[in-house]
């Protein structure tokens, strides 16, 4: 499959300003807002910029403002702590002198633990049993991964393609098999804020699919309102990863949403915690 016409280096590519300025450029969607993974990955690498070699083991995140993808994004950090083992960065993306994004972003220098465990991951079709070919009776399908891999650089492969048509799924687990669709150079620190772009996408479908709702449902409205994000261990994000989403609970116009992210070989790499606003278009 062809790469995406999106270039996320790029995108991810941020123009130094002034020590501790970064400038960042919008993709060029049919979207009337940035998507909300952009100013994630973006905040990111200016986090990771002002950090010499820790990488970083968690963000957590609040969507101020919608973002404008016609004006560039600005993106200020702070440099909370450098410690002994962790470092912490704090970054306000800001358009027109408002700010419409926030992050903390805590770095850690690796070391040996005492434990270690994860969750199993789920067992699920292969990304190659989930072909466009063997789907090509879902005439919907098709477009939508084209759509997903040339306006995000996301390769997207869902395992349950019912929920594209309207299947109700009680308990709200689903999964799909993502990664960028470029190559991406060895720099762990970018993998990571190219994972955390990537993990915005499509979590608050997790809240739909305990109502049989779909994406394409435009009488719905949802909003990412805040993102927290942990790395646990070391991945390539152009590399097929299995991520798992549920929604435990939804109220009051707000869902929850959690993931876990996989590599192929069953090392959990990533959790993923989301709250949305999601309601119907008045």
């Amino acid at each position: 499959m062809p790469n995406s016409s999106v270039n996320l280096l790029a995108v991810l590519d941020l123009e130094p300003i002034e020590l501790n300025l970064f400038r960042g450029s919008s993709l060029k969607t049919s979207w009337q807002r940035v998507f909300g993974g952009q100013v994630i990955g973006q905040a990111m690498v200016a986090a990771c910029r002002t950090v010499e070699s820790w990488l970083p083991h968690s963000l957590h995140c609040y969507f101020i403002l919608p973002g404008d993808p016609q004006s560039p994004i600005i993106y200020q950090v702070e440099r909370l702590r450098d410690g002994k083992n962790y470092s912490a960065r704090r970054v306000t993306a800001i358009q027109r002198g408002n700010a419409i994004f926030s992050i903390i972003a805590s770095f850690h220098a690796e070391e040996l633990g005492s434990f270690d465990h994860q969750d199993k991951m789920p067992n699920m079709p292969s990304p190659e049993q989930l072909t466009a070919g063997e789907l090509s009776n879902r005439p919907m399908f098709p477009e939508t991964s084209e759509f997903v891999r040339d306006h995000y650089a996301i390769e997207l492969r869902p395992v349950e393609i019912g929920r594209y048509f309207g299947q109700k799924i009680d308990d709200g687990r689903v999964h799909a098999w993502i990664k960028i669709s470029a190559k991406l150079p060895d720099n762990a620190a970018l993998h990571r804020c190219a994972l955390a772009y990537a993990s915005d996408f499509s979590l608050l479908d997790a809240v739909m699919a305990r109502h049989g709702r779909t994406l394409f449902d435009e009488r719905l409205i949802r909003t990412s309102l805040d993102h927290a994000m942990w790395f646990h261990r070391p991945f390539r994000a152009d590399e097929w990863l299995l991520y798992a989403r549920d929604s435990p609970t939804a109220q009051a116009g707000r869902g929850l949403t959690r993931g876990l992210i996989f590599k192929r070989d069953g090392k959990l790499v990533a959790s993923v915690v989301q709250e949305g606003s999601v309601r119907e278009r008045r």
